[in-house]
């Protein structure tokens, strides 16, 4: 029933007082430390936006073909949509 993943072992030299509280946190949510280490870097990796989200927050930083808000009128338009 469950999918066989392939795992790599691999070493990293981490901080003495990070590696504590991932076992603390590890240990709180009844977990391995490496399954817990691995969550995180997984969920890490996920939230990296997708390049159309990146292309948008590089648009909208740069403020170009960014359209006026009618403020006067924005309680109308809210209601309209």
């Amino acid at each position: 029933m469950g999918t066989t993943v392939e795992r790599k072992q691999t070493a990293f030299r981490l901080c003495t007082s990070l590696v504590e509280r991932l076992k603390a946190e590890a240990k709180r949510e009844n977990r391995s430390l490496n399954n817990y280490v691995e969550t995180l870097l997984s969920d890490a990796i996920e939230r990296r936006p997708n390049p159309d989200t990146m292309e948008a927050i590089e648009e909208a930083k740069s403020g170009k073909e960014l359209e006026t808000l009618d403020v006067e009128h924005f309680k109308e338009y809210v209601a309209s949509l």
